[in-house]
């Protein structure tokens, strides 16, 4: 079968298209037909600098994937030969709180990931597709969707009435605004783009503020909210805007750090004056996964998706990703 591996320091175009081996289930395996992967931002870093991040070589990239089960090994209970699968992103987080040999088991990382047109997997690194969504759809639900469901249900304790605020229109952003508006909060976008603002207003945001036109962002948020403050912050700045999410977050608010976009110093007094909570948010568990799934399942909604590229185009799909044009998810698809 087929695989993109990152083999040196080359970058996206060094990417290489390579025939390897994949072999038969063991006990407790799956093994599945990818149809479509994802590209996240981490995956692009991987791929642009391997070394920066000890990435093992050669490796295969991306931890999404959604694919069609063809083989199952002894003793699965769970899958069999025609279910509709998607990858965990970590292949040893079942529940729980997060431990140190779980972020050994990063797909695309510290583990072989996803870009392959078949891939082996224990059966609780799987979780079954919510029924409605396409294979590309689905293709975006491992990493960006568990991510926000993450910061705003597991962690955050979201609520209906509850006030958010999203950081830009990427991958998370776009599952944040989403999953917000499903579950009846209010929600405030930020982007440098009106066009891209227009387009969230589209998906229900309530709240629009272009940061390029208003620097002090947060002040801005915080007359839209009365000089309350957001309940919640989907903060995928990093150092650089962890300050002003800060500033813009209410009283016992939350604020889930997703992002390392930009460099900056940050002051924690209001942090602790206001009781907000800051997380630490790195994808999720399986478990979170299935009840982001079965809120999906149950809502119908749709994952956004930016553009699809084809499996032979895959080099493409990351250099669009780091032209930061996109609004929600790029998938790379294999039919």
């Amino acid at each position: 079968m087929k695989a993109w591996r990152i083999e040196d320091e080359g970058g996206i175009d060094a990417l290489n298209l390579a025939d390897i081996g994949i072999g038969e289930p063991g006990p407790g395996e799956v093994r599945f037909r990818v149809k479509a992967s994802s590209v996240n931002r981490r995956d692009f870093n991987t791929v642009r600098a391997p070394g920066e991040r000890n990435t093992p070589l050669p490796r295969i990239p991306n931890s999404d994937a959604a694919g069609e089960v063809v083989a199952v090994g002894d003793g699965v209970t769970e899958f069999g030969p025609g279910d509709r699968v998607a990858s965990c992103f970590f292949k040893r987080w079942e529940g729980g709180r997060m431990r140190a040999p779980i972020m050994a088991s990063a797909l695309g990382g510290a583990e072989e990931g996803m870009l392959s047109e078949e891939a082996i997997l224990p059966q609780t690194a799987l979780v079954a597709i919510p029924e409605h969504l396409t294979w590309e759809e689905a293709g975006t639900l491992t990493c960006a969707g568990v991510t926000a469901w993450n910061a705003l249900v597991a962690q955050g304790c979201l609520k209906a009435g509850d006030t958010v605020l999203v950081m830009g229109t990427g991958g998370v952003s776009i599952f944040a605004l989403q999953f917000a508006k499903m579950m009846g909060a209010r929600v405030i976008v930020t982007s440098k783009s009106d066009e891209k603002l227009e387009r969230a207003r589209g998906l229900g945001a309530d709240e629009t503020v272009n940061y390029a036109d208003t620097p002090d962002w947060d002040e801005a948020v915080m007359e839209l909210t009365g000089g309350q403050g957001v309940d919640h912050v989907v903060e995928v700045g990093g150092p650089g805007t962890l300050q002003k999410s800060i500033n813009a977050t209410g009283f016992g608010g939350h604020i889930g750090m997703i992002g390392l976009l930009s460099l900056g110093e940050v002051n924690v007094v209001p942090l602790l004056r206001k009781s907000v909570r800051l997380s630490g948010i790195y994808v999720g568990s399986r478990e979170m996964f299935r009840d982001m799934n079965a809120a999906i399942g149950a809502s119908r909604m749709r994952p956004v998706i930016d553009r699809v590229f084809g499996f032979d185009d895959a080099r493409s799909a990351y250099h669009a990703l780091g032209s930061d044009a996109h609004f929600g998810k790029i998938v790379i698809s294999l039919g």
